[in-house]
C-alpha cells in the first residue's frame, strides 16, 4: 500500500487569509463584486472584470464542470490530471482532478471540491461529483 501524497502548506497573505481560514471548515470562497455583480477566483480585493474595490466574501458551491484537462502520464510523483473547472458560480480555475480513474476524466463532467491536508490550510483539487 502507497503512502499518502503530501502537499506542501499554501502561502498565505493578509489578502487570502479569509480563504484559507474557511478552507480550514471546509468553505471553498470566491469574491463578489458588488458593482458588477461578477464572481471571480482567485480571491483579491480589486475585481478584475471592472477594478471596483467593492468586493464580498461568498461561499461557493465546490460544484464545477471540467472546461479542458491534461493528463500528465510522467511524472516523477506518478500520472496526474491537470484541469481548468468551471464553478457553478461563474469563474474558473485551474486545480488537479484527484480520486479517480485519470482515464475517465472528461470534458463537461461534473465535479465537487476536495480538500487534501497539509500542515497548514487544507488545500482544494475536484473530484468527480
Amino acid at each position: 500500500m502507497s503512502e499518502a501524497k503530501k502537499y506542501n502548506a499554501p502561502v498565505t497573505n493578509p489578502e487570502t487569509a479569509p480563504f484559507w481560514e474557511a478552507a480550514k471548515a471546509g468553505k471553498f470562497m470566491i469574491k463578489r463584486c458588488t458593482t458588477c455583480g461578477e464572481a471571480h477566483y482567485f480571491p483579491r480585493a480589486i475585481c478584475p472584470f471592472c477594478f471596483s474595490d467593492k468586493t464580498v466574501w461568498e461561499e461557493s458551491s465546490g460544484e464545477a464542470t471540467v472546461y479542458t484537462y491534461s493528463l500528465m502520464r510522467k511524472s516523477p510523483t506518478g500520472p496526474y490530471a491537470i484541469a481548468y473547472v468551471t464553478l457553478k458560480e461563474g469563474p474558473s480555475l485551474q486545480t488537479n482532478i484527484v480520486d479517480c480513474d485519470l482515464e475517465t476524466v472528461k470534458i463537461g463532467q461534473k465535479v465537487k471540491v476536495v480538500w487534501k491536508p497539509t500542515d497548514g490550510a487544507p488545500l482544494p483539487f475536484f473530484t468527480p461529483a
